[in-house]
């Protein structure tokens, strides 16, 4: 009896957990990152001029990291660095204005320049967080402009920076690769089909990167944050959407980067568990998505709820 009551109360706690988790169970399951990974590396992160990226760059500089940011804004990377405060204030927090559209002759330039920064060690871990979305719609609807706009920063500049940047990592035989991803490079994304193909494509590049390069002292973490709540979309989001704060996010990426987990996922639910029907139970998760497919893409339309589980019953609630 005191075994059936044991079985059935870890039951419920294992729902419970799963119910108000906001990350994969490998990721839950790491609580603190380590620091003696982080203190006195080099970081260069990209898209570092708000969002995530800013979080990343004022978390990681507090942890005691050096910080190379990059954006096209002078302006407002100037406006991030002042904000950094950390051990190596303020010489060791550098601003590296980055354009990923510029070209590889370009992007080359901007690597050389990164590694020069900080001789001593170059760029121990590349954090790429820039990353180009449109508004959710149709996948009728996507111009030729809007393919190759996100194609451009999302996946060709990420990857060019990756191929100049990764001979330097293999001479001194170590570096790490964070890749922002999405929960929409792991599951169907009705009304955002060019965004989720471009993300699909850089888990497709990075877990192939890291299988050929391990050996040689290059690892690669990948994160898939589903809906996350930042500054700048604060204003934007439908207020019924229950987001992950960029602050955890952030922290979740450095405990999962450190912690050296090839993939992390950070989301509330429903979208965790839809990533796990997916990832296990693909015939199930496929079909969940197509249940849902037409009404989010309604949803989105009216400036609904885009991840309500009223869209399982054809119904697009309001915010």
């Amino acid at each position: 009896m005191l075994v059936l009551f044991l079985s059935i109360f870890l039951f419920f706690l294992f729902l419970f957990k799963f119910a108000t988790a906001y990350g994969d169970f490998t990721l839950m399951s790491k609580k603190h990152p380590k620091r003696e990974l982080i203190e006195d590396k080099v970081f260069w992160i990209t898209g570092a001029s708000r969002g995530i990226g800013e979080v990343l760059a004022q978390q990681l500089a507090s942890l005691g990291a050096k910080i190379i940011i990059s954006a096209r804004n002078e302006a407002d990377l100037n406006r991030v660095k002042s904000q950094l405060k950390g051990k190596h204030a303020p010489d060791g927090f550098k601003i590296l204005p980055l354009d990923l559209t510029s070209g590889e002759d370009s992007l080359r330039k901007v690597v050389d320049i990164a590694e020069s920064l900080f001789p001593d060690s170059g760029v121990d871990y590349m954090i790429h967080n820039a990353a180009y979305e449109r508004p959710k719609s149709s996948v009728l609807d996507i111009t030729e402009d809007s393919l190759k706009a996100i194609f451009d920063v999302n996946v060709l500049g990420t990857i060019t920076l990756t191929k100049l940047l990764t001979p330097f990592m293999l001479k001194r035989g170590k570096g790490h690769f964070v890749v922002m991803s999405s929960a929409a490079g792991k599951t169907p994304a009705p009304g955002q089909a060019i965004y989720s193909a471009s993300k699909f494509a850089l888990n497709g590049y990075f877990h192939s990167l890291r299988s050929e390069l391990c050996q040689k002292g290059i690892q690669v973490t990948v994160v898939c944050p589903g809906p996350i709540q930042t500054v700048n979309n604060a204003g934007s989001q439908v207020p019924s959407e229950k987001r992950v704060s960029a602050e955890k996010c952030a922290e979740l990426t450095i405990i999962a980067a450190t912690h050296g987990l090839k993939e992390a996922w950070i989301s509330y639910q429903p979208v965790l568990v839809v990533m796990y029907l997916v990832q296990y139970m693909p015939t199930i998760g496929y079909w969940l998505m197509d249940k849902v497919g037409k009404s989010r893409v309604e949803a989105a339309v009216e400036k609904g709820n885009t991840y309500s589980l009223s869209l399982l019953f054809g119904k697009k609630k309001a915010g």
